[in-house]
Protein backbone atom coordinates (compact mmCIF):
# COMPACT_ATOMS: atom_id res chain seq x y z
CA UNK A 1 0.00 0.00 0.00
CA UNK A 2 1.26 3.76 -0.48
CA UNK A 3 0.03 7.21 -0.55
CA UNK A 4 -0.81 7.62 -4.36
CA UNK A 5 -2.93 11.51 -4.27
CA UNK A 6 -4.60 14.15 -2.76
CA UNK A 7 -8.32 14.95 -4.06
CA UNK A 8 -8.60 18.78 -4.20
CA UNK A 9 -11.87 21.30 -4.65
CA UNK A 10 -10.93 25.36 -5.47
CA UNK A 11 -12.84 28.23 -6.46
CA UNK A 12 -9.99 28.75 -9.29
CA UNK A 13 -8.13 26.33 -11.21
CA UNK A 14 -6.09 28.43 -13.48
CA UNK A 15 -3.75 30.42 -10.80
CA UNK A 16 -3.12 27.03 -8.40
CA UNK A 17 -2.50 24.99 -11.73
CA UNK A 18 0.17 27.53 -12.69
CA UNK A 19 1.66 27.51 -9.64
CA UNK A 20 1.69 23.99 -9.44
CA UNK A 21 3.28 23.48 -13.11
CA UNK A 22 5.77 26.83 -13.26
CA UNK A 23 6.92 26.94 -9.97
CA UNK A 24 6.09 23.79 -7.99
CA UNK A 25 7.20 21.47 -10.82
CA UNK A 26 4.44 19.09 -11.52
CA UNK A 27 3.25 17.88 -14.80
CA UNK A 28 -0.04 18.17 -16.33
CA UNK A 29 -1.37 14.45 -16.29
CA UNK A 30 -4.70 15.21 -18.15
CA UNK A 31 -8.38 16.22 -17.47
CA UNK A 32 -11.97 14.51 -16.84
CA UNK A 33 -14.40 17.27 -16.50
CA UNK A 34 -14.05 19.49 -13.98
CA UNK A 35 -10.97 18.19 -12.76
CA UNK A 36 -7.43 18.50 -14.02
CA UNK A 37 -4.45 16.02 -13.24
CA UNK A 38 -1.19 16.71 -12.04
CA UNK A 39 1.76 14.11 -12.00
CA UNK A 40 5.34 14.29 -10.47
CA UNK A 41 8.57 12.42 -11.40
CA UNK A 42 7.43 9.06 -10.06
CA UNK A 43 5.55 6.34 -11.35
CA UNK A 44 2.25 7.22 -9.87
CA UNK A 45 -0.08 7.96 -12.80
CA UNK A 46 -1.23 11.49 -10.99
CA UNK A 47 -0.58 12.96 -7.64
CA UNK A 48 -2.81 16.07 -7.05
CA UNK A 49 -6.10 16.57 -8.58
CA UNK A 50 -7.89 20.02 -8.90
CA UNK A 51 -11.66 20.25 -9.36
CA UNK A 52 -13.60 23.51 -10.04
CA UNK A 53 -15.65 23.89 -7.26
CA UNK A 54 -17.69 26.63 -5.24
CA UNK A 55 -15.91 26.56 -1.90
CA UNK A 56 -12.49 24.76 -1.21
CA UNK A 57 -12.37 21.44 0.07
CA UNK A 58 -10.35 18.37 0.53
CA UNK A 59 -12.79 15.44 -1.56
CA UNK A 60 -10.63 12.91 -0.25
CA UNK A 61 -6.51 11.16 0.06
CA UNK A 62 -6.47 8.59 -1.93
CA UNK A 63 -4.23 5.18 -1.27
CA UNK A 64 -2.94 3.02 -3.97
CA UNK A 65 -2.56 -0.87 -3.53
CA UNK A 66 -3.63 -4.50 -4.97
CA UNK A 67 -6.58 -6.08 -4.79
CA UNK A 68 -5.30 -8.00 -2.03
CA UNK A 69 -4.11 -5.40 -0.18
CA UNK A 70 -7.51 -3.27 -0.38
CA UNK A 71 -9.29 -6.40 0.59
CA UNK A 72 -8.00 -5.39 3.99
CA UNK A 73 -9.61 -2.06 3.95
CA UNK A 74 -12.81 -3.02 1.95
CA UNK A 75 -14.43 -4.08 -1.34
CA UNK A 76 -13.98 -2.63 -4.35
CA UNK A 77 -17.41 -1.14 -5.70
CA UNK A 78 -16.99 1.50 -8.53
CA UNK A 79 -14.35 2.56 -11.21
CA UNK A 80 -12.72 5.86 -10.72
CA UNK A 81 -12.58 7.83 -14.55
CA UNK A 82 -8.66 9.02 -13.14
CA UNK A 83 -5.22 8.82 -14.96
CA UNK A 84 -4.49 4.95 -14.89
CA UNK A 85 -7.91 4.25 -13.92
CA UNK A 86 -8.70 1.43 -11.71
CA UNK A 87 -11.36 0.09 -9.37
CA UNK A 88 -11.65 1.35 -5.50
CA UNK A 89 -14.28 2.84 -2.84
CA UNK A 90 -14.02 5.33 -0.32
CA UNK A 91 -14.19 5.31 3.30
CA UNK A 92 -14.75 8.08 5.85
CA UNK A 93 -12.99 8.89 8.81
CA UNK A 94 -14.20 10.05 12.50
CA UNK A 95 -14.21 13.43 11.40
CA UNK A 96 -15.49 13.25 7.94
CA UNK A 97 -12.35 12.41 6.60
CA UNK A 98 -12.63 10.63 3.12
CA UNK A 99 -9.71 7.93 2.69
CA UNK A 100 -9.98 6.23 -1.27
CA UNK A 101 -8.30 3.29 -1.93
CA UNK A 102 -8.09 2.13 -5.48
CA UNK A 103 -5.76 0.10 -7.23
CA UNK A 104 -2.31 0.41 -8.31
CA UNK A 105 -0.76 1.23 -11.33
CA UNK A 106 2.57 2.93 -12.91
CA UNK A 107 3.62 4.84 -15.35
CA UNK A 108 7.29 5.81 -16.85
CA UNK A 109 8.87 7.22 -14.32
CA UNK A 110 10.34 11.30 -15.68
CA UNK A 111 14.47 12.06 -15.45
CA UNK A 112 14.03 15.15 -13.68
CA UNK A 113 15.97 15.55 -10.31
CA UNK A 114 14.41 19.05 -9.97
CA UNK A 115 10.79 17.90 -9.81
CA UNK A 116 9.06 16.56 -6.58
CA UNK A 117 8.91 12.49 -7.25
CA UNK A 118 5.27 11.80 -5.19
CA UNK A 119 3.73 12.19 -2.21
CA UNK A 120 5.35 11.28 0.45
CA UNK A 121 2.57 11.95 3.43
CA UNK A 122 -0.63 14.13 4.34
CA UNK A 123 -1.14 15.58 7.54
CA UNK A 124 -4.53 16.06 8.69
CA UNK A 125 -5.59 18.62 11.47
CA UNK A 126 -8.29 17.10 13.86
CA UNK A 127 -9.90 17.45 17.47
CA UNK A 128 -9.28 13.93 18.65
CA UNK A 129 -6.22 12.62 17.45
CA UNK A 130 -6.18 9.54 19.38
CA UNK A 131 -10.07 8.91 17.60
CA UNK A 132 -8.28 9.39 14.53
CA UNK A 133 -5.60 7.14 14.90
CA UNK A 134 -7.84 4.78 16.03
CA UNK A 135 -9.83 4.92 12.96
CA UNK A 136 -6.35 4.75 11.07
CA UNK A 137 -4.86 1.45 13.07
CA UNK A 138 -8.22 -0.40 13.36
CA UNK A 139 -10.40 0.58 10.07
CA UNK A 140 -7.53 0.93 8.07
CA UNK A 141 -4.53 -1.42 8.67
CA UNK A 142 -2.25 1.42 9.32
CA UNK A 143 0.62 1.27 12.09
CA UNK A 144 1.73 3.88 14.47
CA UNK A 145 5.20 5.37 13.89
CA UNK A 146 5.56 8.44 16.67
CA UNK A 147 3.68 10.05 19.13
CA UNK A 148 4.11 13.67 19.98
CA UNK A 149 2.32 16.32 22.59
CA UNK A 150 0.95 17.60 19.15
CA UNK A 151 0.91 14.80 16.37
CA UNK A 152 0.14 11.08 15.64
CA UNK A 153 2.33 9.76 13.07
CA UNK A 154 1.03 6.62 11.03
CA UNK A 155 2.41 4.94 8.40
CA UNK A 156 0.96 2.30 5.70
CA UNK A 157 4.86 0.70 4.39
CA UNK A 158 8.24 1.41 5.67
CA UNK A 159 7.75 5.35 5.22
CA UNK A 160 8.15 6.80 8.48
CA UNK A 161 4.06 7.99 7.75
CA UNK A 162 1.65 8.48 5.17
CA UNK A 163 -0.41 9.83 7.14
CA UNK A 164 -0.26 12.52 10.50
CA UNK A 165 -2.77 13.93 12.55
CA UNK A 166 -2.29 17.01 14.58
CA UNK A 167 -4.15 18.55 16.88
CA UNK A 168 -6.31 21.48 16.14
CA UNK A 169 -9.95 23.11 16.86
CA UNK A 170 -11.09 21.98 13.18
CA UNK A 171 -10.59 19.42 11.39
CA UNK A 172 -9.01 19.71 8.11
CA UNK A 173 -5.86 19.17 5.84
CA UNK A 174 -2.72 20.91 7.34
CA UNK A 175 -0.25 20.26 4.62
CA UNK A 176 0.66 17.90 1.80
CA UNK A 177 4.28 16.89 1.55
CA UNK A 178 6.09 16.43 -1.63
CA UNK A 179 9.11 14.32 -2.14
CA UNK A 180 11.80 15.18 -3.57
CA UNK A 181 15.22 13.68 -4.92
CA UNK A 182 17.26 14.52 -2.06
CA UNK A 183 17.98 17.27 0.23
CA UNK A 184 20.00 19.63 -2.65
CA UNK A 185 16.78 19.48 -4.59
CA UNK A 186 14.87 20.38 -1.30
CA UNK A 187 17.17 23.74 -1.02
CA UNK A 188 17.16 24.40 -5.22
CA UNK A 189 13.33 24.19 -5.09
CA UNK A 190 13.13 26.76 -2.26
CA UNK A 191 15.36 28.98 -3.79
CA UNK A 192 13.41 28.74 -6.91
CA UNK A 193 9.97 29.98 -4.95
CA UNK A 194 11.72 32.70 -3.39
CA UNK A 195 13.01 33.89 -6.59
CA UNK A 196 9.55 34.00 -7.85
CA UNK A 197 8.42 35.71 -4.17
CA UNK A 198 7.53 33.07 -2.35
CA UNK A 199 8.96 33.14 0.74
CA UNK A 200 8.39 29.99 3.34
CA UNK A 201 6.49 29.98 6.32
CA UNK A 202 8.55 27.31 7.77
CA UNK A 203 12.17 26.24 7.11
CA UNK A 204 14.75 25.21 5.78
CA UNK A 205 14.88 22.43 8.73
CA UNK A 206 15.16 19.03 9.45
CA UNK A 207 12.24 17.36 11.44
CA UNK A 208 12.38 15.30 14.56
CA UNK A 209 9.89 12.12 13.55
CA UNK A 210 10.45 11.18 10.23
CA UNK A 211 14.33 13.15 10.24
CA UNK A 212 13.29 14.54 7.28
CA UNK A 213 14.37 17.79 5.80
CA UNK A 214 11.45 20.79 4.41
CA UNK A 215 10.81 24.05 3.45
CA UNK A 216 7.08 25.08 3.60
CA UNK A 217 4.61 27.62 1.37
CA UNK A 218 1.36 28.38 1.00
CA UNK A 219 -0.04 28.14 -2.07
CA UNK A 220 -2.33 30.26 -4.00
CA UNK A 221 -5.38 28.58 -3.43
CA UNK A 222 -4.30 28.87 0.53
CA UNK A 223 -3.33 25.09 1.38
CA UNK A 224 0.38 24.54 2.63
CA UNK A 225 2.67 22.44 0.93
CA UNK A 226 5.86 20.98 1.49
CA UNK A 227 9.28 20.18 -0.16
CA UNK A 228 10.57 17.26 1.61
CA UNK A 229 13.17 14.53 1.51
CA UNK A 230 15.05 11.78 3.52
CA UNK A 231 11.90 10.67 4.98
CA UNK A 232 12.74 7.54 7.53
CA UNK A 233 12.22 4.54 6.65
CA UNK A 234 11.66 1.80 9.93
CA UNK A 235 10.63 -1.39 10.33
CA UNK A 236 8.85 -4.05 12.45
CA UNK A 237 11.45 -4.00 15.20
CA UNK A 238 10.99 0.54 15.04
CA UNK A 239 10.20 1.49 19.21
CA UNK A 240 7.42 3.47 18.72
CA UNK A 241 8.10 7.31 20.17
CA UNK A 242 6.40 8.89 22.47
CA UNK A 243 5.87 12.81 23.72
CA UNK A 244 8.52 12.31 25.98
CA UNK A 245 11.27 11.32 23.01
CA UNK A 246 10.18 14.57 20.93
CA UNK A 247 11.09 17.62 23.07
CA UNK A 248 13.26 20.59 21.91
CA UNK A 249 14.82 22.52 23.92
CA UNK A 250 13.77 26.26 24.25
CA UNK A 251 13.89 27.84 21.04
CA UNK A 252 14.58 25.04 18.78
CA UNK A 253 11.87 23.32 16.71
CA UNK A 254 13.67 20.96 14.82
CA UNK A 255 16.82 19.41 14.43
CA UNK A 256 18.66 21.97 12.98
CA UNK A 257 18.00 24.75 15.13
CA UNK A 258 17.81 27.40 12.29
CA UNK A 259 14.37 27.17 11.10
CA UNK A 260 11.74 29.99 11.86
CA UNK A 261 7.99 29.41 11.32
CA UNK A 262 5.09 31.72 10.63
CA UNK A 263 2.22 30.48 13.00
CA UNK A 264 -0.12 32.87 11.84
CA UNK A 265 -0.26 32.43 7.93
CA UNK A 266 0.39 28.77 8.53
CA UNK A 267 -2.68 28.45 11.32
CA UNK A 268 -4.58 30.53 8.86
CA UNK A 269 -4.16 28.75 5.97
CA UNK A 270 -4.58 25.37 7.84
CA UNK A 271 -8.29 26.55 7.69
CA UNK A 272 -8.74 26.50 4.70
CA UNK A 273 -9.47 22.89 3.00
CA UNK A 274 -11.80 21.14 5.17
CA UNK A 275 -12.89 18.14 4.21
CA UNK A 276 -16.39 18.16 1.59
CA UNK A 277 -19.70 17.11 3.96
Amino acid sequence: MRLRSVELEIPDVAPAAEFLERLWGLVPAGSAGATRFFRGAGDHPYILSLTKAAAPAVAAVTFAGSLEELAKVGRPDRSFDVPGGGQGFEVRGPEGQVYRFITDSAVERLNDKAKPIQLTHAVINSTDVEASERYAVEKLGFKVSDRTAHMRFIRCNRKHHALAYAKSEFASLNHIAFEMHDMDAVMRGIGRLRDAGHEPVWGPGRHGPGNNVFGYFIAPYGGIVEYTAEVSEVDENYKVGTPEDWKWSPGRIDHWGISKKDTVKTTAAEKVLRFRA
